[in-house]
């Protein structure tokens, strides 16, 4: 009990071994195949209310009530007592454009055309990429190149903006909401199953640990029939 006194509830005592963040892709519903047949609504339907119901917390209105507007392109560095509230950024919705669910509440999945939103784990005072923004990229994992033939990231170019991080724990960074990428694939094989290799890229950043698909990349496969 006594040395249970001496943690602290807002930070770990030692981060010096902390690993580079890993990554998780939404909506994750029956591991990391997606599957669905365009002409067969009932087959993405799930993907679809999965994908409204993550976004729920990231509505323009959700954020706008809870969060304030940062300065873009620098870490939100906040001082003052470790117990203090600390302010969370704003990351609306809206900001995934074709992938917000807002124009498109089937968010591509009616077209063939699925979205894929791409979550950063949470490292409590991490701040990616030193300095410089933390990017996405895609690819195919195994065979040919041309199965993916175009992908769209937002917001922007698939950026993790500076000024989400470092974020300061659960108790303290209550209405903290992750940045997203959204990745939207516009062209893929269709009625083939094509397995896909997303990464973070940045400094810091590992993505090529073959025992550990989820540090710094994440695998998963879409199989998209007509």
């Amino acid at each position: 009990y006594v040395m249970l006194l001496t943690l602290s509830p807002y930070t770990p005592t030692y981060r010096d071994r902390v690993s580079p963040p890993g990554v998780m892709i939404r909506p994750y519903l029956n591991g990391f195949t997606i599957a669905f047949n365009v002409s067969q609504p009932s087959t993405w339907q799930p993907y679809v209310d999965s994908m409204h119901h993550f976004l729920a917390a990231y509505d323009d209105k959700v954020q706008e009530e809870k969060n304030i507007e940062c300065v873009s392109g620098q870490y939100f560095i906040q001082g003052g007592n470790e117990s203090e509230e600390k302010k969370a950024c704003q990351f609306k919705r809206s900001l995934l454009q074709n992938c917000s669910g807002i124009e498109d509440p089937t968010f591509g999945y009616s077209k063939g055309q699925p979205c894929i939103l791409l979550k950063m784990n949470r490292i409590i005072g991490y701040r990616p990429g030193a300095g410089v923004p933390v990017s996405v990229d895609c690819k195919v994992q195994k065979g040919n190149e041309s199965d993916l033939r175009s992908v769209d990231f937002y917001p922007g170019n698939g950026t993790f903006d500076l000024m989400y991080y470092p974020y300061y724990g659960k108790i303290t960074h209550v209405n903290y909401t992750s940045p997203l990428v959204a990745m939207h694939f516009t062209d893929v094989k269709k009625n083939y199953l094509v397995p896909i290799q997303c990464s973070l890229n940045g400094k810091g950043i590992i993505n090529n640990v073959n025992s550990d698909r989820f540090l710094g990349r994440i695998i998963f496969t879409l199989s998209i029939g007509k």
